[in-house]
């Protein structure tokens, strides 16, 4: 693609990485066939390549964004689909990041639009702020629908009340800062990330994985002065959110680092997985922290990613049961990780099931199920249906967010699928004790 960006735009680090990527798309088009809001609104500026124009000419004239631009950009998965598809190497993640932060810089929202934003910045990556404002939806529930009917904001709060959990789990005695040590000899230590939403919704999935990383000798830090990745107001444009978030994570992995040692930063989130493994690219151009964040991205490794190097015997617990599983699109589009769950799971026993249509978005996407709930609700009416056509009893996913929205489509669906992460699965199979909603299964 051609570009005619003044020479002093491109002074700019940030300006001179998007000319870049927009000179390497060669139009072709191929990325539209992939594309979720391509898919369901036949709408060119709703695929990669309108996309793509519409940055292109927002970015090289210098002017602030148009609501036309903010229209299209937002209704933008950032599933990174069309990464996947693009035969020319196209970077869509880092240009389509770049127009979220000139939109936040140079666009005035309408106030509703601004409000909700800056609440769901200011709750989502802080676990305490998160169960509070959980529990003060469980008792908005009962007025969902006349929340909805309210001009402007209506469906989104709706939307919000809907997949806000009826009960949340209690918190876990053991939480902190913390070293679990392995047992028997230690093979490995590894720092394992908390994350902020995860664990107020599902304390389950990293107890699970300590266990299996402890049962099979690796000793686990849950290193203080960690926790949301950014990946949340990352994709809300708010980049020195983000840049604060990520350094807090830096420093207390360096820590670590320095000290005795990672061999692997875990992470359990497909979601901010793609995210830290990114930290190099974001401070690129920071003297302080380019070679920390370097660093740290390089150790970041997905669960199974990481259990792959482990050689896990064989198991049979998983003999009987046929699991759905649903490739997160950040796991399958933004690490390009695409076996080793699965793999994982057959040697545990289970029979495994591809879901058709596999490669499109569950419609999750961090937040974009409460800002884009109609879009979003359609996908996921689409993906619990593909789902369902595997004749699967459970779904296994390696993303919170996935799991969440695909549990508000079952329950659409008066479904009973089972849904757990995959490390979940994994670590019962290693001996770990079953999941609850599998033994909740049994006992029915």
């Amino acid at each position: 693609m051609q570009t005619n960006f003044r020479p002093e735009q491109l002074i700019d680090p940030q300006m001179r990485e998007s000319e870049s990527i927009l000179r390497t798309c060669v139009h072709c088009g191929f990325c539209t066939a992939t594309c979720p809001t391509y898919l369901l609104l036949g709408d060119e500026l709703d695929s990669p390549r309108g996309r793509i124009y519409l940055v292109k000419d927002m970015l090289e004239s210098g002017k602030p964004a148009t609501p036309e631009v903010v229209t299209h950009i937002d209704r933008c998965l950032s599933c990174l689909s069309c990464m996947t598809t693009c035969p020319s190497g196209v970077n869509y993640m880092h240009l389509v990041d770049h127009a979220r932060a000139h939109i936040e810089e140079t666009y005035q929202r309408p106030w509703h639009d601004r409000l909700l934003r800056s609440v769901l910045a200011q709750v989502l990556p802080y676990p305490g702020r998160f169960r509070l404002a959980l529990a003060a939806a469980r008792l908005g529930k009962p007025f969902a629908g006349i929340l909805g009917r309210l001009p402007q904001v209506g469906t989104r709060l709706a939307a919000m009340l809907a997949l806000a959990p009826s009960q949340l789990p209690p918190r876990p005695a053991d939480t902190g800062a913390r070293t679990i040590p392995a047992v028997g000899p230690r093979r490995g230590r590894v720092a394992l990330l908390t994350g902020c939403a995860q664990p107020v919704l599902n304390p389950d999935i990293n107890a699970a994985t300590i266990r299996l990383l402890t049962r099979n000798g690796i000793e686990v830090v849950l290193a203080a002065g960690e926790g949301c990745c950014g990946a949340l107001v990352h994709h809300m444009g708010r980049d020195e959110a983000s840049h604060a978030f990520a350094k807090r994570n830096i420093d207390a992995w360096t820590r670590e680092i320095d000290g005795q040692g990672l061999d692997a930063i875990v992470i359990t989130a497909s979601g901010c997985g793609t995210t830290i493994k990114d930290y190099g690219f974001m401070f690129r151009e920071d003297a302080a922290y380019k070679d920390k964040a370097a660093r740290v991205a390089g150790l970041a490794k997905d669960i199974t990613e990481y259990l792959s190097t482990l050689g896990l015997g064989r198991a049979s617990a998983g003999e009987g049961y046929v699991v759905a599983y649903h490739s997160a699109c950040s796991m399958q589009h933004g690490q390009q990780i695409k076996d080793a769950p699965k793999t994982l799971l057959k040697r545990a026993g289970f029979t495994v099931k591809d879901v058709p249509e596999g490669h499109i978005c569950c419609g999750s996407a961090g937040t974009y199920n409460l800002l884009q709930p109609e879009l979003s609700g359609q996908l996921r009416s689409r993906k619990t249906a593909n789902i369902a056509r595997t004749g699967a009893t459970i779904v296994a996913t390696g993303n919170i967010g996935c799991l969440e929205q695909l549990r508000k489509g079952f329950a659409e669906r008066n479904s009973d699928m089972i849904l757990l992460h995959t490390v979940e699965l994994l670590d019962w199979a290693d001996g770990g004790p079953i999941p609850a909603a599998l033994a909740h299964r049994a006992v029915a």
